[in-house]
């Protein structure tokens, strides 16, 4: 059973909330938006757009560089979070709540290879 307080990570620090049973928040982990320094555009998918698991699906561009962002599931994107485009800087802010990318809906969700919290604060301790 998925928790809804449950967030899921990736080697890539994206991670992954449980909005309902079938429609998932994406993101980038405090970790990734401080590597990346100050956001200054974020290029969502469209609404509809299907997506799979690996694919890079958001493009995230600070005034270091640019970086994808990968779908840790397949499903389709069912919505966007819009206040991104007029301030990019909320995932520098506050990365792992208000500055969410985009819903992924998701019929059977992989979530298999993903990593708990304790996991990926280990996994960043081995990376750093």
């Amino acid at each position: 059973m998925i928790s809804q307080q449950q967030i899921y990570y990736t080697k890539d620090h994206e991670w992954l909330r449980m909005k309902s049973p079938k429609e998932f928040l994406l993101g980038i982990t405090d970790h990734a938006q401080e590597a990346l320094g100050e956001l200054v555009f974020i290029e969502l998918p469209s609404i509809g757009k299907d997506i799979v698991k690996g694919d890079a699906c958001v493009v995230v561009e600070s005034v270091k560089a640019a970086s994808d962002v990968y779908s840790p599931i397949s499903g389709k994107v069912t919505e966007i979070n819009n206040l991104l485009e007029q301030s990019p800087e909320i995932v520098n802010s506050d990365p792992e709540s208000k500055g969410w990318l985009c819903v992924i809906s998701s019929e059977q969700p992989e979530l298999d290879g993903l990593m708990n919290e304790n996991e990926y604060q280990q996994f960043l301790a081995t990376t750093d």
